[in-house]
């Protein structure tokens, strides 16, 4: 490994560790990069993942004030959240590099689309009174998400705080708090698959 790629990759990590803590995609920026660098798709996804539990794991520690009061939250949605991660990451061993190359333009459109719309469909919702069912609605929509998270991870995290906009009825820096938790968890728990179960490039 070059010094050049060095830099490019702490540069590119420092950024993703503080883009993850306040909305999440913060592999847009250390995919892409490890890419470049001329890493597989599938090692540049697992070392990506891997390297970004610190991370996920200080926005955590950042956001402790505002994890006051949601332990309930964090309990009730944990579990889904770890059997996601492993789904993911167990899907991303299992199909061949061709389907990962073809899926991700894919689901990355599709968090931009839901970045857009949510602001629009959050409203909707509230002026109608509230969406049914909304309790049980959550830990779907953690588990769908920790699936996506632990295949491919990149905006991630954009995608809960659209999902938990529309489903839970908090503040936008309560959210983002239970949104760095479960971004933690899905990135740990799919980290220590990858560990147990494939290469990591540990440079």
């Amino acid at each position: 490994m070059t010094a050049w790629s060095v830099v490019a990759i702490l540069g590119a990590g420092f950024l993703a560790g503080g883009i993850n803590a306040i909305i999440g995609s913060g592999s847009l920026i250390t995919f892409p990069t490890l890419l470049a660098l001329g890493y597989g798709p599938v090692v540049a996804n697992v070392s990506n993942t891997v390297g970004l539990v610190l991370g996920s794991i200080s926005g955590v520690v950042g956001y402790r004030r505002e994890l006051r009061g949601q332990m309930h939250r964090v309990l009730w949605l944990g579990l889904p959240a770890i059997v996601g991660a492993v789904i993911g990451a167990g899907l991303l061993l299992v199909l061949s590099q061709r389907v990962f190359r073809a899926v991700v333009p894919v689901l990355i459109i599709g968090a931009v689309v839901l970045v857009v719309v949510q602001p629009w469909l959050s409203s909707h919702i509230r002026r109608a009174g509230g969406l049914p069912g909304t309790r049980i609605l959550q830990p779907i929509a953690v588990f769908a998400t920790a699936i996506y998270g632990g295949y491919f991870g990149a905006a991630q995290g954009v995608i809960l705080m659209s999902l938990l906009g529309v489903l839970v009825d908090e503040t936008l820096q309560r959210l983002n708090a239970i949104k760095n938790v479960f971004a933690a968890i899905v990135n740990l728990t799919a980290a220590i698959y990858f560990v147990l179960a494939t290469h990591v490039d540990w440079r």
